[in-house]
């Protein structure tokens, strides 16, 4: 029994590393690209300093987007408790999270930071 099972598991490893190989030999890939031995594959010139200045705009609109992602992730399990709940407790709390958020929003309009011309 024990010698049916490491033919059998020699034989798989041997079909698997000869997958592998025929694989490696098919694929596309090129080893020697200018990219592949950069540091990073960002987009970025690898030759240039890499403390460059960017948007602020950008940067904004990130942390806006970034924001409202965590606000997702807070406002979906809110649908579970829902149900469990008390309904007065449960709209004072969803309308209070999203006075906060929206004022938030509202503010950063305001300042201008969702203004891409000046």
């Amino acid at each position: 029994m024990i010698k049916i099972l490491l033919i059998l598991s020699l034989m798989i490893m041997m079909i698997v590393l000869m997958m592998v190989i025929l694989v490696n030999l098919i694929s596309k890939k090129t080893f020697m690209d200018r990219e592949k031995s950069s540091p990073f594959e960002c987009g970025f010139d690898p030759k240039n300093p890499a403390r460059l200045p960017f948007s602020l705009q950008f940067f904004l609109i990130a942390v806006i987007f970034l924001i409202f992602d965590v606000e997702i992730t807070l406002l979906l399990p809110m649908t579970l408790v829902m149900t469990t709940s008390n309904l007065l407790n449960y709209s004072m709390l969803m309308t209070f999270f999203l006075v906060v958020l929206l004022s938030g929003l509202f503010h950063e309009w305001n300042q201008g930071a969702l203004n891409w011309k000046y």
